[in-house]
């Protein structure tokens, strides 16, 4: 595989779908965002490619008869969505402590055969959709002005800004 080709979230996407359309798992559990870019793009393009319902920022997933319930964090609390499988879930930080591997089960993963596949062989194109043209920072600020009423906060509110 190409190790100078930046991989977008539309590639990845493209890349797990050709996967999952060979594999045919009932649930994809795929992470929240990327470390490289920091995107939250990946697991909804690939709800939307492959036509399946999609759960984001999941921290507690329940599954049972063909359903799963997902649990997840909003503003004011937290809130339970079901649909029925296939589907895609990304996963928040809080879904499951992590386990570590034992040095016996490491060695026999080494022993394990790895199948290594291509995009082309995949049938995917992975070249950069996107282009960055430039990154500027953004014009300083000018400094704010007090003023000693709310009137005369309304009127500079409509002649100098022009806002009102």
């Amino acid at each position: 595989m190409q190790t100078d080709v930046e991989l977008q979230p539309l590639a990845v996407a493209k890349l797990l779908k050709a996967v999952i359309d060979k594999e045919s798992p009932e649930l994809v559990i795929i992470g929240k965002q990327a470390i490289d870019d920091d995107c939250n793009q990946t697991g909804q393009m690939l709800a939307a490619l492959l036509g399946w319902p999609q759960a984001t920022f999941a921290s507690k997933i329940v599954i049972n008869d063909g359903r799963a319930e997902v649990t997840r964090e909003v503003d004011g609390g937290l809130e339970t969505v079901a649909f029925k499988l296939p589907a895609v879930v990304t996963t928040d930080l809080r879904l499951n402590e992590p386990r570590y591997a034992s040095l016996p089960n490491i060695m026999k993963a080494k022993k394990k055969p790895i199948d290594v596949v291509t995009p082309e062989q995949l049938g995917v194109d992975p070249a950069p959709r996107l282009v960055t043209l430039k990154v500027e920072e953004p014009a300083k600020r000018q400094g704010g002005i007090k003023v000693g009423s709310v009137a005369e906060l309304i009127e500079k509110l409509k002649s100098e800004a022009r806002v009102i």
